[in-house]
């Protein structure tokens, strides 16, 4: 990877983003963040943006599922209170995505999917288990001479491990990313040592069958990602 401040930070891909890019991986998520029961033949249709220029992803993860929801999620380790912005700035070219050959100025309604906006938070800082991000928070005036005209909310969940416990139950996958994480952290602090951290990590948890075959296929990517995110 190029070591140029302004490529990593545009730089989107990660390991969650890379552990949740398949198919039946987004259903498992989707069920756990949404409650909802779909089946493992669910229509998912793919719409993380990317950077065509350079092949990038813009966002981190976003998926119509079943025809009727547009699931935009973000993982974060530092919670950005421009999400609602950024979020609404991905949710219109991901409309403009999956509506381009629909013609939006004949008579009749376009059906859409409606949009669920989700953080998925594992910093360090003590947060809550849920937290709604507002659009409307971000208005420079607003009151009851300035009424809201146009509202984003965005939930924003503490996935660390052992934090809203209710979620990871759900998601076998998200639950040992949680493992996984916490166990690289531990060992850097014993260690001292990132690069060495999440090679022990990546040894011990495919010991105990965490994220094994995800590991396995993808352990240098891992420990990659790992370095350049840290």
């Amino acid at each position: 990877m190029v070591n140029d401040t302004k490529t990593n930070r545009e730089y989107k891909d990660s390991v969650f983003t890379l552990l949740f890019s398949e198919k039946d991986k987004l259903i498992e998520l989707c069920n756990a963040f949404l409650d909802t029961n779909y089946g493992p033949d669910t229509e998912v249709q793919i719409t993380t943006l990317r950077n065509v220029l350079f092949m990038e992803q813009v966002n981190d993860i976003s998926f119509v599922i079943d025809g009727k929801i547009v699931i935009l999620i973000e993982h974060q380790s530092t919670i950005n209170e421009n999400i609602p912005l950024r979020m609404l700035l991905y949710i219109a070219r991901v409309y403009e995505k999956i509506c381009e050959n629909k013609n939006l100025y004949r008579i009749n309604k376009v059906d859409i999917a409606r949009p669920e906006f989700i953080v998925a938070y594992n910093g360090r800082d003590e947060y809550p288990d849920e937290r709604v991000l507002k659009l409307s928070d971000m208005f420079a005036e607003c009151g009851e001479k300035n009424p809201i005209e146009l509202e984003l909310l965005v939930k924003v969940y503490n996935i660390n491990n052992g934090r809203n416990v209710h979620i990871a139950q759900k998601s076998r996958t998200l639950s040992e990313y949680e493992i996984f994480i916490d166990t690289v952290r531990r060992y850097k602090e014993e260690m001292n040592n990132l690069a060495d951290a999440v090679t022990q990590a990546v040894k011990e948890c495919i010991d105990k069958n965490i994220l094994k075959t995800f590991l396995n296929n993808h352990g240098s990517e891992v420990t990659n990602m790992l370095l350049t995110e840290w």
